[in-house]
C-alpha cells in the first residue's frame, strides 16, 4: 500500500511536497510510539494526509458537495482549506481506507477539530512541526512540548500558525478557532489549582 500511495503522489504533488509529507509520516510514527498508539495508523495518515492538497479549488468544492461535506462561507472562499476533508475522501475511495480514525485524523491535520482523537493530534502536530517546516527557537520548542504534552502542544501550534495567519490577508476558519480554545481549555483544566495563602 505504502508503495501505490507514494507512485500516486509522484505524479500528483512536487517533490518538495513529498519531502514533506515523509517528515509528516516519521513525525506522525515517532509521536505515536513515544504515546504507544498505532504506528501503523499514524504512518498511514501522515503519508496520505496531503492527498488532495493540489487539487484544483472547483474540484475541491466539487468533492466536498459530492461528499455531502458542509461548505461554509470561509471555505468557499478559500477552497484550500477543503484539501484536509478532500484527502481523506481520496484515500477511501482510492486506495480503500476504512478505518475511521485514519481518515479522521487526515480531515483533521489542517483545521483541527475540538475533542479530536490523539492520532488525529499527532498528524495535526506533524504537518506543522515536521523537521522541513524549520528549525526556529518557537519551532523546537513547540516539538519538545509535543512529546511532553499532546494537549498544550495542539493549543499552542493553533497560536503558532495564528501568528502568521494574521499577518496575510488570509481567512482564520472558524474551526481552528474552536480547536485551539478547546484544547487550551483542556490543558488548563488539567493544571494544578494553587491556592492563595491570604
Amino acid at each position: 500500500m505504502r508503495q501505490k500511495v507514494l507512485a500516486w503522489l509522484a505524479e500528483n504533488v512536487p517533490v518538495s511536497r513529498i519531502n514533506h509529507i515523509l517528515g509528516v509520516e516519521q513525525m506522525a510514527v515517532d509521536l505515536a510510539e513515544h504515546y504507544n498508539l498505532d504506528r501503523e495508523k499514524a504512518a498511514m495518515a501522515g503519508l496520505m494526509h496531503d492527498l488532495a492538497k493540489y487539487f484544483h479549488p472547483q474540484k475541491l468544492l466539487q468533492m466536498a458537495e459530492v461528499a455531502g461535506l458542509e461548505v461554509d462561507e470561509v471555505m468557499a472562499a478559500t477552497p484550500h482549506l477543503l484539501h484536509a476533508d478532500v484527502s481523506a475522501i481520496v484515500a477511501r475511495d482510492t486506495f480503500g481506507v476504512e478505518d475511521e480514525e485514519v481518515l479522521q485524523a487526515i480531515a483533521n491535520h489542517t483545521l483541527g477539530r475540538p475533542g479530536m482523537s490523539p492520532l488525529s493530534c499527532i498528524v495535526f502536530l506533524a504537518d506543522t512541526l515536521e523537521p522541513g517546516r524549520g528549525d526556529s527557537a518557537q519551532l523546537q520548542n513547540l516539538r519538545k512540548l509535543s512529546s511532553e504534552h499532546l494537549e498544550k502542544a495542539v493549543w499552542l501550534t493553533c497560536d503558532y500558525t495564528f501568528q502568521f495567519l494574521l499577518l496575510s490577508p488570509c481567512l482564520i476558519h472558524p474551526r481552528a478557532i474552536a480547536t485551539r480554545n478547546w484544547f487550551l481549555q483542556k490543558s488548563k483544566a488539567k493544571q494544578p489549582i494553587l491556592q492563595t495563602i491570604a
